[in-house]
């Protein structure tokens, strides 16, 4: 199930607006059937910042509450990196890592997840 969660908590990269630290509050929630089963609440502190005139970069990370539904919640962390390429005025590309732990561990059963994309705007 929480494998299933942290594919769910990845966020779209988007390039960054200025360089310099940030905060991020995130909620990601699942359905099945149009019932809730779980969330992942994430509080982030991160940097972001350009390796060069169309390369963009972010790092993030902190506390995560994970919900599940009859389960009850748990303290986790979690975290993702990031980084996004402008081909062109329009072509852009992205990919993001991103991890959750279990039972706070960085070592057993560590939940990572990949993100890869192509954008291209009108």
């Amino acid at each position: 199930m929480k494998a299933a969660l942290i594919a769910g908590a990845a966020s779209f990269l988007a390039a960054p607006a200025f360089a310099g630290p940030y905060v991020e509050i995130e909620n990601n929630a699942g359905y099945v059937d149009g019932e809730y089963s779980a969330s992942t609440t994430d509080f982030h502190v991160g940097y972001e910042g350009d390796l060069a005139e169309n390369v963009g970069y972010y790092i993030q990370g902190g506390p995560a509450l994970v919900n599940v539904d009859g389960e009850g919640t748990e303290n986790e962390y979690s975290g993702k990196a990031g980084i996004g390429v402008d081909l062109s005025e329009q072509l852009s590309i992205y990919g993001e890592v991103s991890f959750l732990t279990v039972d706070q561990s960085f070592e057993d059963d560590l939940n990572v997840g990949t993100k890869a994309g192509v954008r291209f705007t009108f």
